[in-house]
């Protein structure tokens, strides 16, 4: 949900740009469903709904990031640059982190939600009826 929100606090406009210099098709309309996906999408994990179902847009936008921006940087999120008087700095990240949430995705789609989730409410209250 974060990512969602810090694209949309900058606006919508300047993720449209970025998508625009990596040639994305519609990247008005791709950014709006980027962000969508994102806020959407994390809210729903976050609450264990639909688990399955927000995954998949998801796990796209995940594999569509390591192949457009990512992957030409390596493995490593995290390169450490130089120190300097004002701190560390870093270099540009690698594709560790969506590694990682598309691996967390994937135990959610193959675990389930758990017990205190919105999909096992929906389970059991089905089951019941």
């Amino acid at each position: 949900m974060e990512h969602g929100f810090a694209k949309l606090s900058r606006g919508p406009e300047s993720f449209a740009a970025i998508l625009h210099r990596l040639n994305v098709p519609a990247p008005q309309s791709m950014a709006r469903v980027s962000i969508l996906t994102e806020i959407l999408g994390g809210a729903a994990i976050l609450l264990g709904a639909f688990v399955v179902l927000a995954s998949v847009p998801m796990a796209i936008l995940l594999l569509t990031a390591v192949f457009t921006v990512h992957l030409r940087f390596g493995f490593s999120s995290i390169k450490l640059m130089t120190v300097t008087a004002n701190g560390p700095q870093f270099g540009p990240p690698g594709y560790e982190c969506n590694l990682l949430y598309l691996a967390c995705l994937a135990a959610l789609v193959l675990g389930g939600a758990g017990r205190l989730s919105i999909d096992d409410w929906i389970a059991n209250r089905s089951r019941t009826s």
